[in-house]
């Protein structure tokens, strides 16, 4: 019986390592690519590590493009939408679910109906209230895009993991002669902060990797976003840059990154344990 434990124990870890091997690789590619000399990308003999390391390709992008500044208008426009989008997002949750009124099917109801609509079908209606606005090529204009677009799915997590906590907690806390907003701030919102820490997430990995949008609405060179920046690298008939390209992505992935293990402990942080305690 233990010998067919560990087997079976040995099979789940074995496909949890291809798995992580899997989602791993093509940043491995990418970085090795990085770090590739221009004659050893273009040699038609593709090899995982490079033969000879260089940074040729990292002083270009840096020297030759404005991916810094292209990175810092991204930046902007993420947590501006994002910090926007989470404020709406958890009292509207939160109010959808302790007050119930027959207006909150009809909210469900535009939450599922606004994920069905395709980005194209939607950018010409945005895109000419957008001008008549005077927020084309504009980073307001994009970030109020990014909040309308984000905004549905998040309002939907939070609603989710807002009906998850029992009623009983804050009963309990009222009875306790705490005020609402003593519940809120000091029983509801510990245990929301993880849905709060993926929700941000979400928004923040949505608007840091939104291409569609930004490119219709951003004619400035100077406000391009990072995703933008990006597809320059790619030259007439598709044929990119591969070195310059691999090391912009290499650098553009560091924020999300850094990002993610900033917000790592908000997923941990907050759970119901002790909450229930008898």
């Amino acid at each position: 019986m233990k010998t067919m434990k560990a087997s079976s124990q040995l099979w789940i870890h074995g496909l949890i390592i291809l798995y992580l091997l899997f989602l791993i690789f093509p940043l491995v590619w990418v970085f090795a690519s990085s770090l590739k000399s221009t004659q050893e990308l273009y040699s038609g003999l593709p090899t995982l590590l490079p033969q000879h390391i260089t940074f040729e390709h990292y002083r270009s992008v840096i020297n030759g493009q404005q991916i810094f500044r292209s990175m810092w208008n991204s930046l902007i426009v993420g947590v501006v939408s994002t910090l926007l989008v989470v404020s709406i997002a958890v009292p509207s949750a939160y109010a959808m679910v302790r007050y119930r009124s027959p207006i909150n099917n009809v909210i469900l109801g535009w939450i599922l109906l606004s994920q069905i609509f395709p980005v194209i079908l939607v950018m010409i209606p945005l895109y000419v209230l957008l001008r008549y606005a005077g927020l084309t090529d504009s980073l307001n204009g994009l970030t109020l895009i990014y909040i309308v677009w984000s905004l549905p799915f998040v309002l939907w997590m939070m609603h989710g993991y807002v009906k998850s906590i029992p009623l009983e907690l804050e009963e309990a806390a009222v009875m306790d002669g705490a005020s609402r907003s003593q519940v809120i701030i000091k029983v509801l919102f510990p245990l929301l902060l993880p849905a709060i820490g993926a929700s941000a997430l979400f928004a923040f990995i949505s608007a840091w990797n939104e291409f569609f949008f930004a490119l219709v609405l951003m004619k400035s060179p100077a406000l391009a976003t990072l995703q933008v920046e990006l597809a320059r690298y790619t030259g007439m008939e598709g044929q990119s840059r591969t070195g310059p390209l691999a090391a912009a992505s290499v650098i553009a992935t560091i924020p999300s990154m850094l990002v993610f293990i900033m917000m790592r402990k908000w997923f941990t942080t907050g759970l119901v344990s002790g909450a229930l305690k008898g």
